[in-house]
Order: structure tokens, then C-alpha cells, then sequence
């Protein structure tokens, strides 16, 4: 009986230092090239397809696109900052669309959160398409904060809790009790201090939306 089957090799085909996106600082990589070859009796003999491309952080192990190779800190912090402010965005939308519809004040609330706090203008139809997409996902406020909020700095944290919180206030100053709740929670969340917290939101109450 003849065995045939396939496995994946890979190899290392070259070193270096790179910037790398998730530990924000230079460090030594390994470029791998993975590819599936056909087995006979277990023994590998022929490439099939086209190796795979990777480059492997030797510090936090996280693989990247081969293109990570040409990105340099300027360009990562800039794109950095731009995904950040439309997490921060679809934070606060998320947290609006816990009541059951969204009033006149909390989309212009919400317009002009994304316009001056994040620094991300927007307007009433993109603002409609994320909460279009929301509703439809139903993705909760919490489980998306816990996921993205991971790679954001601490006044990247403050900043989302902010707008997170004047969009829980824009329809009243009295916050729904599974609003508050879930805005208590996200001080867990973002790994915040009582202390920090506290600032954070006494901070939004001096806050012009005007």
C-alpha cells in the first residue's frame, strides 16, 4: 500500500530588526516562508502551491504580513491613530444603541463627538451606516471594548471612556441603569483605577458640546 498525503514546511529565510506594531519598538524578526509538499510515506517530495510569507517577532511572537518589513514608526503610529479613532467612534455608537432608539441630540451628540474629541470627522450618513452595521451584528458595547481597547495607550483609554460617556449623557444627564452599568464595567475593562476613572468623567462634565 503506497501512503500519500501532504504537510506544511517551514523555513527561515532571513534575519533582522524591524519595527514591530505591537511591541511599539525595533526587534528581531525572522522572515518564514511556510508551504504545503506532498508526502510519500511521510517523507516530503514535492512543493505544491506557493510558499506563504510571514515575518515572526522573536520578543511578543506575533506574526505579520510580509509588508510590515517596509513600515517605519512614523507610518505605524499614524495608522495607529486613525484606527484608534474609529474604535473610539464605534465605542460610543455602540453604547447609544443600548436604548432602544437613537434620538435628534444623540446623533448630533455623537457627530460632534467624532468631529472634536476624536478629531475623526463624520457626517449623518456614515454615522448611519456604523449604527446600521451595529444593530445588525449586535455586538455588544463591552465584548467590542475588551477586544480592541487592547492595543490602545492609556490616553487612548481615557479619550474612548470620555466619548463613551458623553454619549450616554447626550439625551439626559440621568444615565439609564444598564448604560451606567456598562459604563462602570468598562473601568474593569480598560484597566483603569477608581482614581483614573473618576477624572476621566469629571473631566467630560466641564465639556463644551456646544
Amino acid at each position: 500500500m503506497i501512503l500519500i498525503g501532504t504537510m506544511n514546511l517551514t523555513r527561515t529565510r532571513e534575519t533582522g530588526v524591524f519595527y514591530c506594531p505591537t511591541c511599539n519598538v525595533s526587534q528581531p524578526y525572522r522572515l518564514r516562508a511556510r508551504r504545503p509538499f506532498l508526502t510519500l510515506y511521510f517523507i516530503p517530495t514535492v512543493p505544491i502551491g506557493n510558499p506563504e510569507l510571514f515575518v515572526v517577532c522573536d520578543h511578543c511572537k506575533n506574526n505579520w504580513d510580509e509588508s510590515v518589513l517596509h513600515l517605519d514608526q512614523a507610518a505605524h503610529q499614524q495608522i495607529q491613530a486613525a484606527q484608534f479613532q474609529d474604535e473610539a467612534i464605534r465605542s460610543a455608537v455602540l453604547v447609544t444603541l443600548q436604548g432602544e432608539d437613537i434620538s435628534e441630540p444623540e446623533i448630533q451628540c455623537l457627530i460632534h463627538i467624532s468631529n472634536v474629541l476624536f478629531d475623526r470627522p463624520i457626517d449623518r450618513e456614515e454615522l448611519g451606516r456604523l449604527c446600521s452595521i451595529a444593530r445588525r451584528s449586535n455586538i455588544q458595547a463591552t465584548n467590542y471594548v475588551l477586544t480592541v481597547s487592547k492595543r490602545w495607550t492609556m490616553q487612548q483609554k481615557l479619550l474612548a471612556l470620555q466619548g463613551m460617556f458623553l454619549a450616554a449623557t447626550a439625551q439626559s444627564e440621568t444615565i439609564p441603569d444598564e448604560t451606567l452599568a456598562t459604563l462602570i464595567e468598562m473601568r474593569e475593562l480598560l484597566q483603569l483605577s477608581d482614581q483614573e476613572f473618576r477624572i476621566a468623567i469629571d473631566d467630560t462634565l466641564d465639556y463644551e458640546m456646544a
